[in-house]
Formats: structure tokens, sequence, C-alpha cells
């Protein structure tokens, strides 16, 4: 009992780290791209800014390592984003790999709790025979108890994990997105403010 109850100290404080870093407003804030198209627009969009932008949040960095390449090629800045992407994205999954773990483990923890609970009652069965219930019930209960706990950890665990799962690819396509209206604004292919205009 006391892994599983670890595995579910530790799937909770997991979840709501996740849920809590996760927000959309934190990884993609609204209004990034119309306000770097205003600042190249207005000529404000200098190295302070990409600083300022680069700290502001996932998409702002992963904005930023394009715009830091803003006088070379459209395949330089794209692949400066690119590999910038990459690394959110790892940074945007971490910890989801322990929690689809304590998902996996913790019904198998249960089930050894049950092997363990049945080698008991057939222990107490050896020592002193199946008139003694209170021993058999002791170990089937182990049993029981264990196997309940396990699978109490690991259905929680499991949807939650499915369901950040899908929050990070959901914000990583949205990062996608952005990075290329970026691109093509800046590169002539995409008319920003009109197009941001209709977007949102």
């Amino acid at each position: 009992m006391l892994p599983i109850l670890l595995c579910s100290v530790v799937a909770m404080a997991i979840v709501a780290e996740r849920l809590w870093a996760l927000r959309r407003v934190r990884v993609c804030p609204g209004g990034l791209v119309t306000q770097i198209w205003q600042w190249a627009q207005s000529g404000q969009l200098d190295t302070g800014k990409i600083i300022s932008l680069r700290s502001n949040s996932p998409l702002g960095r992963v904005l930023a390592s394009g715009l830091s390449s803003l006088n070379q090629s459209r395949e330089i800045m794209k692949e400066n984003i690119d590999d910038t992407g990459r690394h959110v994205a790892a940074e945007l999954e971490r910890f989801l790999n322990t929690l689809g773990t304590i998902a996996s483990i913790s019904p198998l923890l249960g089930l050894l709790g049950t092997v363990i609970g049945m080698i008991k009652v057939f222990t107490a069965i050896t020592v002193s025979g199946v008139g003694n219930a209170a021993a058999l019930a002791g170990g089937i209960s182990e049993a029981l108890l264990t196997t309940a706990a396990g699978l109490s950890v690991a259905i929680p665990t499991l949807m939650f994990y499915r369901y950040l799962r899908g929050r990070v690819d959901r914000l990583v396509m949205s990062m996608e997105q952005e990075s290329l209206k970026l691109v093509e604004m800046l590169h002539g292919e995409r008319k920003g403010p009109i197009v941001e205009a209709a977007a949102e």
C-alpha cells in the first residue's frame, strides 16, 4: 500500500503543476503576432523587444527565435523556429512520462499486493487449516484492498495523462500556426493586420 500511496501523491502533484503550467493564457497569449507586426511596421522591433518577447511565454520564446534571424531567408527563420519549438514542446511535456508511468504501474502494484495477500492466505491454510477464518479473512482483505487502491490511483491518473497530452498537442499546434503567421507576414506573404483581425 505504501508505494501506491506514494504514487497517488506524486500523481496529484504532477497533475496540479501541469494544469497550472499548461494554461493557454500562459503558453500562447493572444495578440503576440499582431504586436510584433505593429512593432515591425513602426520600426520599434529592436533587440530589447525581442528579449522581452523571449521571456514573455513559451510562444514568445519561439517567435523570438524567428525574429533573431529576421534578416535571413524564410527557410533559416523557419528552421530556427522549428528548433526552438522542439525544445519548448519537450518542456511542455515535462513530467507527463512520469504520470504515464504511474498510471501503468499502479495496477501492477495492486496486483502485487493481491499476490502477497493470497500467499498469506495459503500460508495460513497450511499452518492452521481452513478452520481459522480470521487469518483467511485478513489475507483476502489485504488482497482486495491493494487491488482496489491500485485501480483507484491508476484510473484518474490515466485520464489526466490523456487529457494533459491532448492539451500539449493543442498548444503545440497553436504555436505552430502563430509561428507560420509570423514568418509569412514578415516575408510579405501575408498582410498582417487584416489577417490577424479576421483570425481573432
